[in-house]
């Protein structure tokens, strides 16, 4: 499968909520009543309108089950004291600026119920004060509580699914889910804060020195990257073969095998898609490079699907660590026509690694003495040929380049 629509966002915002994943607006609601969302489908949270008499109120409310409870007074460590009226009231913020600092970091509609803490009170008060320092603008700040929300959502949602509910078996007969989770979560919680901070710093650095070496201010945000998706093939059909356990393995191979490789070759990885991946680079040569690399890796692990992968380069629109425009629809379109094993480049990388000497611009050239054997790359011009929405097209086939043999 390839994603037409290339430039959605890196992930939906179901949010875990205010007080964690069993607090009072899970991504779901405690109850299953609410929807959490980056975007906020939902009424804010704490809404002041009167309902009308014919809409249903979908409010959600907060659990009430002691150990979900303990839980949350243990990660946040505070006990519910507020309403949102009184949370926004302590914090000095109006309660329209709250609810749209809590639909955009994601949490649901709680009504008012009495189920925040002095520690939503401060993130409230911390948001605020950047706004009136003028540190940041009221929409940046809107958007810093959608980023870091999404994000956080979905690394706290992989880390229960994944990672605490294999803990949290019982280890002997007997005993159940619950006198396990306590203790363990009471242990793990300091060291996985220290490494989350460590983790963030050393991508905020990253981002920094990235954006610093720019030239061009306008380049900041309208950038010039090689894009490249990289997709399973047959993975549609695979879904009707596999188990569901099997299916979940096979993706998180894929996923964790393309996330290494990306990292490791000095791309950037933008977001994983099931069975298909985005990544970026600042020159062409990491991006092609990654690209035959993915392709060699999944073609020696006999248990994988066949590879193909897509590269554009040109400019880019990035925001919250995503990436927009033709180039990433380009890129998107090239991978769902490329053969199995196989990597298109549009015409743009093309030239880009002729410029760069990854690639002989010309056959001629890569038989001359003082080029022959200094390529890293082979490119083939394949057949002009109409892609959807992007007109006619020349992609070319990228190829490692074979060590010439002595004659």
């Amino acid at each position: 499968m390839t994603v037409d629509d290339s430039t959605s966002s890196a992930s939906s915002g179901g949010g875990s909520g205010p007080g964690g994943p069993t607090g009072p607006a899970g991504p779901t609601g405690p109850t299953g009543a609410g929807t959490g969302g980056g975007a906020g489908t939902g009424t804010p949270i704490g809404r002041d309108q009167h309902t009308p008499h014919h809409e249903v109120d979908h409010t959600a409310q907060p659990t009430a089950d002691p150990l979900a409870i303990r839980l949350e007074q243990l990660i946040l460590g505070a006990e519910r004291r507020y309403t949102p009226f009184q949370a926004a009231r302590s914090a000095g913020v109006s309660m329209e600026l709250a609810s749209r600092f809590w639909r955009a970091m994601g949490f649901a509609d709680i009504g008012q119920a009495k189920a925040l803490t002095e520690a939503d009170v401060l993130a409230l008060r911390r948001l605020a004060g950047l706004v009136e320092a003028g540190l940041l603008s009221e929409p940046m700040a809107v958007q810093v509580a959608r980023s870091t929300g999404q994000t956080t959502a979905r690394l706290a949602e992989w880390q229960i699914d994944s990672f605490l509910e294999g803990l949290t078996e019982p280890p002997e007969p007997g005993m159940t889910r619950t006198e396990v989770t306590y203790p363990l979560v009471e242990l793990l919680l300091p060291e996985l804060e220290e490494f989350l901070v460590y983790v963030w710093r050393r991508q905020l650095a990253a981002a920094t020195g990235r954006v610093v070496q720019v030239a061009d201010d306008e380049e900041m945000v309208d950038r010039r990257l090689a894009v490249g998706f990289a997709d399973l093939v047959g993975f549609t059909r695979l879904t009707r073969r596999l188990e569901e356990e099997e299916l979940g393995e096979l993706v998180e191979a894929f996923e964790t095998t393309a996330a290494d490789l990306v990292a490791a070759h000095g791309g950037r990885l933008i977001k994983t898609l099931g069975d298909e991946v985005l990544y970026c680079a600042d020159d062409a040569g990491t991006a092609a490079e990654i690209a035959l690399r993915l392709i060699e890796t999944m073609e020696a692990d006999p248990q994988m699907p066949e590879l193909r992968v897509g590269i554009a380069f040109g400019t880019v629109t990035t925001r919250m660590g995503d990436v927009f425009g033709t180039t990433v629809n380009l890129a998107s379109r090239l991978t769902s026509i490329a053969p199995k094993d196989a990597v298109l480049v549009d015409g743009a990388m093309a030239e880009e690694l002729g410029r760069t000497g990854a690639a002989p611009v010309s056959e001629k050239e890569a038989e001359s003495e003082e080029g022959g054997g200094a390529y890293r790359f082979a490119l083939q011009p394949m057949w002009q040929r109409p892609v959807r929405g992007l007109g006619v097209v020349e992609p070319w086939s990228l190829t490692r380049r074979k060590p010439k043999i002595p004659g």
